[in-house]
């Protein structure tokens, strides 16, 4: 009885709450979060520029050194760090790696900072550990994915939300570890300070925190990895690193390069893991140590912050001098959803900018975010608008706050699709096939909104259902029914290389459910045309056809990288990349 009058409650509006509570944030700390977004950003730039600026055979030796030396001679990890450092130069993600390392680095820090103070307050006081805990819970249990909502509302697109997003999920352990830590202190300890007229601020700094040392570096370890483990999801906000190359493999079901890249993350996260038990455990030898050795540890100690400290200096006077013999590029700022036909036009049109002087950035956005970056001025543009249906709902919310340059590609087609060996040719015919079960792509794509309403619309599919995956995931499943001579129902578009790869068709709609015809539309963000007139020039110009697309969609899909197969595509069509120029 009680349960059903529960249910005739009406349904509390948390989900607008929590919008409005964003948006409210935003608006009122639009100056702060402006500040933070410039000022970090800056911080971070500077500090991956200097760890790029060191030749890599210079990190691998030393860090190899290191390793060895800390490690107290062991072997093992000294080999792991210098072959495996070794191999992610091989692969080149060396500069994806040292964004990874910037991000996993700043993130950490702020973690330590915020978490251990908050550890110590939690284990001096009953009541604010009562009030801690249910935060750090909440802090550990949601989904990853949430805190990426917020923070691109706050920071918007790139490094400065990944470490925001990252920080909330990876600060817990420390936090937890320190209040751990200092409560299991011996009470015979503290007696002892006590009765020698210690004050609490004594007794904190000589007594219950090099006790706690251990419990607390434990869980520092803990918040490097976890900081670790959100580097793939950060990527979906322009986080750079080794985590977009997961990423983009997951999505373009690469096998291969998402291997690589995941292996390049293990490599990095077993290198850190490694340093930090390495690290807690010299400073456990440190405290038994004869004054002599200590003594002599400090000397050796400060010769290498001198050593360090002048090699800074002379990085910084290097960069310096670089750069003021270098030309000052200006940075265009192209955004795109990791769809192999935005992959390919994303980065021919990209490829055109640079070769005309330009400093091109491509950052690969979760679609939603996408339309944000560019309505918000974080992203100079875009050609990855699939309009009137797919992408109806982004641009009715961003239409106001960007511009639409028009159609960069005619024809393009959304649909439900079938291998050519079902007998079906309409939805309308649909019976029980594939378990009654359409596999979409990512939620919230247009096509997938789409699926859903034709699912309602047609009376043949009641027990029907769109199941959500990513891009990548359908492609594989769709290969793998293809190859079983099983049925399968997808949500398809094309241009698409699976309709070059497998004999596929579309299924009829006679209701239009799934949509009409579509075209690929640029949109650039305001005020680009007088910023940047030739920029926006070639973005209004640009225009081609599905075999052009398709052209560069296949060399990707064949193993070259997407900027090798739009330079190629450009060398084999000067006439009309020289229109788009014009």
């Amino acid at each position: 009885m009680l349960f059903n009058n529960l249910t005739l409650l009406a349904k509390l509006p948390v989900a607008d709450w929590m919008e409005n509570f964003t948006t409210w944030m935003t608006n009122t700390f639009a100056g702060l979060f402006a500040a933070i977004q410039s000022g970090g950003q800056a911080t971070m730039d500077g500090l991956t520029d200097f760890l790029l600026f060191i030749n890599p055979w210079v990190w691998i030796i030393g860090i190899t050194i290191l390793a060895f030396i800390i490690s107290t001679r062991r072997i093992g990890i000294t080999l792991f760090s210098f072959f495996g450092l070794l191999f992610i130069y091989n692969q080149g993600l060396w500069s994806d790696l040292m964004n990874t390392f910037t991000l996993v680095l700043l993130a950490s820090l702020v973690s330590i900072i915020i978490g251990v103070p908050l550890g110590i307050w939690a284990a001096k006081s009953n009541r604010a550990q009562s009030v801690i805990k249910p935060i750090l819970d909440f802090m550990q249990t949601m989904p990853a994915f949430v805190y990426l909502i917020p923070a691109v509302a706050f920071f918007g697109i790139g490094v400065v939300p990944g470490v925001f997003s990252s920080v909330i999920f990876a600060l817990p352990p420390t936090v937890r570890m320190t209040n751990l830590g200092i409560r299991g202190v011996s009470t015979e300890l503290i007696e002892a300070a006590d009765s020698f007229g210690s004050t609490a601020w004594q007794k904190l700094i000589k007594v219950e925190l090099p006790m706690a040392k251990n419990t607390i570096l434990a869980g520092v370890n803990q918040t490097l990895m976890l900081a670790l483990s959100m580097v793939v999801t950060a990527s979906m906000i322009g986080a750079p690193g080794l985590g977009r190359g997961v990423l983009s493999a997951l999505q373009r079901a690469q096998v291969g390069n998402g291997f690589v890249n995941g292996l390049a993350l293990v490599i990095l996260a077993i290198i850190i893991d490694r340093f930090t038990q390495y690290a807690n455990e010299r400073l456990s030898l440190a405290s038994v140590m004869s004054e002599q050795q200590k003594k002599r540890r400090k000397q050796i100690r400060w010769i290498t912050v001198g050593a360090a400290v002048l090699a800074l200096i002379g990085v910084g006077v290097a960069q310096a001098a670089t750069k003021g013999n270098t030309k000052v590029q200006e940075t265009v700022n192209l955004s795109y959803v990791q769809w192999d036909s935005e992959v390919a036009s994303t980065n021919v049109v990209g490829e055109v900018l640079r070769q005309m002087g330009y400093d091109v950035k491509l950052t690969a956005l979760d679609n939603a975010v996408m339309w944000q970056s560019v309505g918000s001025g974080e992203s100079d543009g875009m050609v990855s608008a699939w309009l009137p249906v797919t992408h109806k709902e982004q641009y009715d919310k961003y239409k106001s706050k960007l511009q639409d340059l028009g159609v960069n590609l005619k024809g393009v087609k959304v649909g439900l699709v079938v291998p050519s060996y079902i007998k079906v040719d309409s939805i309308a015919d649909l019976t029980n096939e594939a378990g009654k079960t359409v596999t979409g792509i990512e939620p919230g794509a247009g096509v997938v909104s789409a699926a859903q309403s034709t699912v309602k619309a047609y009376d043949n599919l009641a027990g029907w259902q769109v199941s959500t995956s990513s891009t990548g995931a359908m492609t594989v499943a769709l290969g793998k029914a293809i190859k079983e001579h099983k049925p399968l129902v997808i949500t398809g578009w094309s241009p698409h290389w699976m309709f070059s790869k497998y004999d596929l068709k579309y299924l009829k709609d006679p209701k239009g459910t799934m949509g009409k015809s579509e075209a690929i539309h640029t949109m650039v963000r305001q005020g680009l045309k007088d910023d940047m007139p030739e920029v926006y020039k070639v973005l209004d110009n640009f225009h081609w056809t599905q075999k052009d697309m398709e052209e560069v969609m296949l060399e990707i899909n064949g193993g070259a990288s997407p900027r090798k197969a739009a330079q190629n595509w450009i060398k084999s069509h000067k006439d009309e990349v020289a229109e788009w120029q014009k």
